[in-house]
């Protein structure tokens, strides 16, 4: 190529330049602007899994109280069916309190005064009753503990005793939740606070064997939690 023609085809090529410098190109409030063409932050949804310490996905948590576990001992399968409804609500994480010797019918007969319940009832040494396991893994990491039992005699079906005095609750929102036919919540959120001795207990509350999906979701919405 002619040193002539190079030049006049460099000149052509920087003045092409230039005049897409100066406004030949998409203007702000174009289609095309560049909110388009960059792609955006990631918003919150968009965000990759966070791993919690164990190493897993970290599930079981509420944008407003952290990571839920919902820890609950059920005898008859009512106090299961309100803590599987908060656990779904709260994308919380179910711990089951299972006895070591699971309660027949038998055992549950209030009005039976021989059977286990009601011999475990008139001897406290009975009532430390041995649980399948009180160690959740990745306790540190829970910042909302939901904890549910039946109300035996008045108060807490006392299996769950055996976790509530086996974990240390410091620096936790602890929120007690409990099933009877007719009795209410009584002492028995504040008994087993005073039981752990630890973490930051809540008033509870008490559903009937009945409750609704809505009638709990909307206690949970009230906690700030739903």
């Amino acid at each position: 190529m002619k040193r002539r023609d190079f030049l006049k085809l460099s000149g052509l090529v920087v003045l092409t330049a230039a005049a897409s410098a100066c406004g030949g190109g998409a203007s702000s409030s174009s289609p095309a602007s560049s909110a388009d063409s960059v792609r955006p932050a990631a918003s919150s949804s968009e965000t990759a899994i966070v791993a919690s310490p164990s190493g897993l996905p970290d599930s079981g948590s509420t944008e407003n109280g952290g990571r839920v576990l919902v820890a609950y001992f059920s005898a008859t399968g009512n106090t299961a069916a309100v803590a599987e409804t908060i656990a779904a609500a709260t994308s919380g994480e179910l711990f089951p309190l299972e006895p070591v010797t699971p309660y027949t019918d038998a055992d549950l007969d209030y009005n039976d005064s021989s059977n286990r319940t009601s011999r475990e009832r008139a001897a406290a040494s009975l009532q430390n009753v041995p649980l399948v396991s009180t160690a959740v893994e990745g306790w540190d990491t829970y910042d909302t503990v939901f904890v549910g039992y039946p109300i035996w005699w008045g108060g807490a079906g006392w299996p769950v005793n055996g976790f509530v005095t086996g974990n240390d609750f410091t620096g936790k929102r602890v929120i007690p939740f409990c099933t009877s036919a007719s009795s209410g919540l009584g002492q028995s959120g504040a008994r087993l606070a005073d039981l752990a001795g630890t973490g930051n207990w809540e008033e509870g509350r008490r559903f009937s064997s009945s409750a609704g999906e809505a009638e709990i979701t909307q206690w949970l919405a009230e906690l700030g939690l739903a």
